[in-house]
């Protein structure tokens, strides 16, 4: 048994001394880090040779990039200038989308539900209204939405608001029936307010209800349409402040639709009808119908449908109109899915919907709303998607969405991050990526084409298609499905440079793709592989007659047809073949481009007990090995060769070197149940499977109890108890770890190093990291010669090297003897489908250290382990433990990953008390501590992830991915790299209506909001209805455009442009009404010379 010595770690803890041959030494500290003293072995002093070039100051956190489908949608807008789509959610977030790539998300601090959303069309401004009735305004000509102002009204409650275009008034409706009026720039209440009471009769009894329309008429804008929810519609005459007219219905209002001539208007009802007025004949409707309401044969009104929430009326110059509503189905169908319905003359098409639907828009080409609307598309916003419909063919295909919102689809269980990508990689995937478009969409581009950016989705990958369909119930709760899906990922292992690509499923199995360019119809190989291991008392196999690490040459199966026969090699005789969760397709498969299948490794049942999940998984492409591991074992196999190198027990890859001396328990034949956990504890015979066929289906079996295909790792008990099960120190004695009778797999790392204490040279080696601390090295002997890669077994081997850690083990890194990060081994990526089948073209070209470093690595490097607990930095060959950080006590990391950042390397840790931190290496000096994000959901414990050059990111909800930067350098240039949601557009012009029919087809006398709705004229509102709040956009906007010369230019060059757009748009306006008066002159002196000599009876 190993010794510790505690009086050097209780006096000093300065200094831990290493003791025997499996390990190195192990040091404490009080959350700082322990610099042993005396000589670092073959390092020397590290501290002399390596200058670290990282401090505090590189260091800061900020968001970045948010990416998904906005989660809980309420509310949507579109500014049909600037082509940009606006989304609101019930957690106060807004999305603001353009061409693909444009991505913005903001967020309002009092997270309040958005109810609606207003641009200011073409004017780079928002306007949203919130559920704790709240008017906030955005400003979008910067970088980074900020509210400019707010508006808190204290006494009524907002239902609905109306901002008519190229107007600075707001028309607020409110729930006690009222309409109040903003100005838009100085966002202060006017004095003008429409009362309930005064736009009903005053005979009638009753209160109309909220307001749940307000627009203004498109022939004059001094009228305004008001919808109540009681079925009452009032034509309100803003300048003589009075009601022109008032219509009743019996059936409450949901949304009301103007004619682009504004002599009629539609409106839609809580009983699934559409009723059309007209302004001359208020008295009743003069048209109703109810859609999907079925005709009486009496002659009576058609049965009532579910309510119609809301209505479009859109006009065409040679087409009929569209009518497009959403709701209005049949109660005889409660099953019928969500659905829209475009009416288009006397053809009615229905669209059915996934989801349900939360608002749409029909996007039109003209932004007045008093010409030919001439709608294009409708964009359908959906409880979990985005739909746009393409109303320009008759068949209404959808667009296919460009945006990454659908990540989604199916629930991610994981995430990985890689910021530095070889250049080559990313075209390649977008190019595949784009051959996979499906049929059936839109061939029109993406109408959404505002801002200015480039991001965007680039492949996407399903691991179903490997295995066959599993049947699934119907009337199942989609959430009951999705913690049942035996094809949930689990872990992902991702090679840029080899473009290999492996995942592990919840269903214990690993896939392995190749990338290539070509498609291909070929069977998918797999493998099966049993681990199966116990603790127990009782010595009964003494080591050397069941060697843990057997001769790899034994184990090598003859390979013939992996689909049509099976082959299998055991270390001791199985007594029967368990079969499988998932079956693998067996025929030929069709693969297009891009990531390919080449090999599926499934875990068996072993003596009644399922396989159990996959905790760790790493991948090496020159080695051409995968290595995977669970709470019973380790498993190594050869994909290149297609065979199982070693599948053992946890407790056997210690061999000798166990400092518990622990010993595997024999096979035997009773099993017992293992009270404590519930789950079946049983020892199989280390054996592995090579095999092809499934011999069953897929079917959950319950072991002492139910046991549920779950999402990995189920941390929902373990931030409740791995505080107390960690906690505990790793001196304590053998009997409690005993008692522990699993010891999980959780890291694995690949890696050139040395694997023995006296080795002079580095070597392939597989690093593996226990739930308990234990780190254990095996060797890796590969071929000497490339050409035999194919032929020649790979050995595996112990080396008889064991370190220790407090907590389970999360990663590992090596650096070289300058401290620079060493790379894995790696071979170049060449396509296995190339039709030049050559012998230069086949071999292969491996590069076995990083390019930065030197041919010759030094005599030594520095091995960096980080556990739950603590960090260690060790010196090889010689395993004297430099350097010890411990990170945290009372709480533990969930993720820890060595980054690069500014041409040096760190260690980033997010720990489960929402702290993020970063260590320099080699010395484990402290850098950032900061507050972050508290861990109060299992899925940001989940996907959590570092990368390179100080970016991370996680799932901020069950829809959408946050990305945050680390790095002080990147939260300085984040104004410059964020892309523009404003860009300077010219109005479109309005068409000229001609003398004639301006002056008798409107309002006689023009209309001026500022002197109707000015504090002149209107008064001061009360202060106690409403409170206005200053907001930081103007500043935030003045310091994200501060960039010297440049942004003063740019501020001028756009004021300029406005001044001149408006100049221009004035100059129009009165060279058309010159032109007018000289028509109308030259029309009167035309008359006037023709009636002349006339006399009264000659006419």
């Amino acid at each position: 048994m190993k010794k510790f010595n505690f009086r050097k770690v209780l006096d000093g803890l300065t200094a831990a001394s290493p003791v025997g041959s499996s390990g190195g030494g192990s040091g404490s500290g009080a959350g700082g880090s322990v610099h042993p003293g005396g000589t670092a072995g073959a390092a020397g002093t590290p501290r002399e040779e390596i200058q670290e070039t990282l401090t505090s100051d590189y260091f800061q956190i900020c968001k970045t990039v948010r990416h998904g489908f906005p989660y809980l949608p309420t509310a949507l807008a579109f500014d049909p200038v600037q082509k940009i789509l606006a989304i609101g959610t019930r957690t106060g977030a807004i999305r603001i989308l353009g061409r693909p790539g444009v991505d913005c998300y903001c967020q309002h601090e009092s997270g309040a539900a958005v109810l609606q959303l207003q641009f200011l069309i073409n004017e780079g401004a928002l306007v949203s209204a919130c559920a704790d009735d709240a008017l906030h305004l955005w400003n979008l000509r910067q970088k980074q939405p900020a509210i400019l102002h707010s508006l808190k009204f204290n006494r009524e409650r907002i239902t609905y608001c109306h901002l008519p275009f190229q107007s600075k008034w707001l028309y607020v409706g409110t729930e006690r029936g009222n309409t109040h009026i903003v100005n838009i720039e100085s966002f202060i209440l006017s004095g003008y307010v429409i009362m309930w009471n005064k736009a009903i009769e005053l005979s009638t009894k009753t209160h109309p209800g909220p307001v749940v329309h307000l627009s203004d008429s498109p022939r004059d804008e001094g009228k305004l349409l008001i919808g109540y929810e009681n079925g009452t519609i009032v034509f309100w005459d803003l300048r003589s402040k009075r009601a022109d007219l008032r219509a009743y219905y019996d059936e409450a209002i949901h949304s009301v639709a103007w004619h682009h001539e504004g002599k009629q208007f539609m409106c839609s009802h809580s009983d699934g009808s559409l009723t059309l007025w007209n302004l001359k004949s208020p008295n009743r409707p003069f048209q109703t119908t109810i859609p999907h309401g079925k005709v009486q044969r009496d002659g009576k009104k058609p049965e009532s449908c579910k309510p119609i929430l809301k209505v479009e009326y859109k006009t065409c110059k040679n087409s009929e109109p569209f009518v497009v509503f959403s709701g209005g189905l049949s109660y005889d169908k409660p099953c019928r899915r969500p659905s829209l319905t475009i009416m288009h003359g006397k053809a009615i098409t229905v669209l059915e919907m996934d989801h349900p639907i939360v608002d749409f828009l029909t996007l039109c080409e003209t932004p007045y709303p008093n010409e030919f609307q001439e709608p294009y598309a409708v964009v359908v916003l959906l409880e979990k998607d985005l739909i746009v419909v393409d109303l320009t063919q008759t068949n209404f295909p959808i667009f296919e969405n460009p945006y990454p919102i659908d990540i989604h689809e199916s629930p991610v269980t994981c995430t990985e991050y890689f910021a530095d990508c070889p250049p080559d990689l990313i075209p390649v995937l977008y190019s595949v990526g784009a051959k996979h478009k499906k049929q059936g969409y839109s061939n029109k581009e993406w109408p959404i084409s505002g801002g200015a950016w480039n991001l965007g989705m680039l492949y996407k990958l399903k691991t179903s298609k490997v295995f066959e369909k599993q049947k699934v119930g119907e009337g199942k709760a989609t959430a009951e499905i999705v913690e049942e899906d035996p094809f949930a990922v689990q872990m992902m292992y991702w090679c840029p440079e080899s473009r290999i690509f492996c995942v592990a499923g919840v269903s214990a199995y690993v896939i392995v793709y190749r990338f290539s360019k070509h498609e291909v119809n070929t069977e998918i190989a797999s493998l099966e592989v049993r681990l199966q291991s116990e603790v127990e008392d009782i010595i009964t196999p003494e080591p050397e007659t069941n060697p843990p690490f057997p001769d790899a040459s034994s184990q090598l199966p003859s390979l013939k047809s992996l689909s049509g026969s099976t082959n299998t090699v055991c270390l001791f005789v199985c007594s029967y073949f368990v079969p499988l969760l998932l079956s693998v397709k067996a025929r030929p498969v069709r693969m297009p481009p891009g990531y390919q299948a080449d090999l599926v490794i499934q875990l068996v049942w072993v003596d009644g007990e399922p396989p159990q999940q996959i905790t760790s998984l790493a991948v090496n492409s020159a080695y051409g090995l995968v290595a995977f591991g669970n709470c019973n074992g380790l498993a190594v196999v050869d994909f290149m060769q297609k065979t199982v190198l070693l599948s053992m027990g946890t407790l056997d890859l210690y061999g000798s070197s166990d400092p518990y001396q622990r010993q595997p328990r024999s096979p035997r034949k009773s099993r017992q149940f293992a009270a404590e956990d519930g789950m079946l504890s049983s020892l199989a015979p280390f054996s592995f499977l090579l095999i092809n066929n499934c011999l069953s289906p897929f079917s959950v079996v319950s072991v002492k109890g139910s046991r549920k295909l779950s999402l990995p790792t189920d941390l929902k008990t373990d931030l409740e108890n791995r505080e107390n099960s960690f906690s505990r120190s790793r001196s304590s004695s053998v009997s409690s770890i005993d008692r522990d009778s699993k010891e999980a797999i959780t890291a694995l790392f690949f890696m050139e190093s040395f694997a023995r204490k006296n080795d002079s040279a580095v070597s392939s080696c597989l690093w593996v990291g226990t739930g308990l601390g234990m780190v254990i090295i095996l060797s890796l002997n590969l071929p000497a010669s490339d050409d035999l890669r194919h032929s020649e077994p790979v050995v595996v081997s112990p080396s008889g090297t064991v370190l220790t850690l407090k907590g389970a083990v999360l990663t590992f890194a090596c650096l070289d003897c300058m401290g620079t990060l060493t790379h894995q081994p790696y071979e170049v990526w060449r396509d296995p489908h190339s039709a030049d089948d050559g012998d230069k073209t086949r071999k292969r070209k491996l590069v076995m250290h990083s390019p930065s470093s030197s041919q010759d690595m030094g005599d030594h490097q520095f091995a960096v382990i980080c556990s739950e607990k603590q960090a260690k930095v060790f010196s090889l060959p010689s395993q004297t433990c430099l350097y010890v950080h411990n990170i945290t006590e009372t709480s533990f990391l969930l993720r820890a990953d060595v980054v690069t950042l500014c041409n040096s390397v760190c260690l980033a840790c997010f720990c489960a008390n929402g702290h993020i931190m970063t260590l320099s290496l080699p010395s484990l000096r402290p850098l950032l501590d900061m507050n972050y994000l508290p861990v109060t959901d299992m899925r940001i414990a989940r996907t959590f992830c570092f990368t390179n050059e100080g970016q991370a990111l996680y799932l901020s909800s069950p829809t959408e991915i946050q990305r945050l930067t680390y790095s002080q350098e990147m939260c300085d240039n984040l104004q410059d790299m964020l892309g523009d949601l404003f860009t300077p557009v010219e109005t479109p012009e309005a068409q000229n209506r001609g003398f004639l029919k301006g002056l008798f087809g409107g309002s006689g006398q023009a209309f001026d909001r500022e002197e109707l709705f000015g504090e002149a004229t209107a008064g001061k509102a009360s202060r106690s209805l409403a409170q206005h709040i200053p907001g930081s956009g103007g500043i935030e906007g003045v310091r994200g455009a501060a960039g010297g010369v440049i942004g003063d230019l740019t501020r001028a060059r756009i004021a300029l442009d406005e001044r001149g757009q408006k100049l221009g748009e004035l100059d129009e306006r009165t060279a058309s009404m010159m032109a007018s008066a000289e028509a109308f002159s030259k029309h009167a002196h035309e008359v006037m010379l023709k009636y002349k000599d006339k006399k009264w009876y000659q006419f």
